[in-house]
């Protein structure tokens, strides 16, 4: 799973997903991606997921590149507990993604497995995803 070596801080506050992405919203490598369309926390499970999916159908041919990071820790309070008594430890690592952010891309094979892939992919995140190509 995806997770930082190391943090400034060990808990961040929720922030804001305003507006949409300026920065990672153009194919870079590949010469097809996935492109997020609704703002959202996808987890570290959740890209893991999308990755395998995608590399097994492409049966470990072409190249995948992963464009979004896991920086994000988020914290939860054990269940029954009462309130109060500080904030709750580290749970698990979310990259914060706004529409138009390039989440994955993929080369080295021919379109339609691009897409089917991709469309794999997409299945296992909770936003809703287009596919763009180069």
């Amino acid at each position: 799973m995806l997770m930082p070596k190391k943090t400034k801080y060990r808990k961040k506050m929720k922030g804001r997903m305003k507006g949409t992405e300026t920065r990672g919203t153009v194919l870079q490598n590949g010469e097809f991606g996935l492109q997020g369309l609704d703002p959202a926390w996808i987890n570290s499970r959740q890209i893991e997921a999308a990755r395998r999916a995608m590399t097994r159908h492409i049966k470990r041919g072409g190249q995948v590149w992963i464009k979004i990071f896991p920086d994000k820790p988020i914290t939860a309070k054990p269940a029954e507990t009462r309130m109060g008594k500080g904030k709750g430890s580290p749970e698990y690592w979310v990259a914060v993604v706004k529409p138009g952010r390039i989440l994955f891309e993929l080369t080295g094979v021919t379109k339609d497995v691009a897409v089917q892939a991709l469309e794999l992919a997409a299945q296992k995140l909770p936003i809703k995803t287009r596919i763009v190509e180069k």
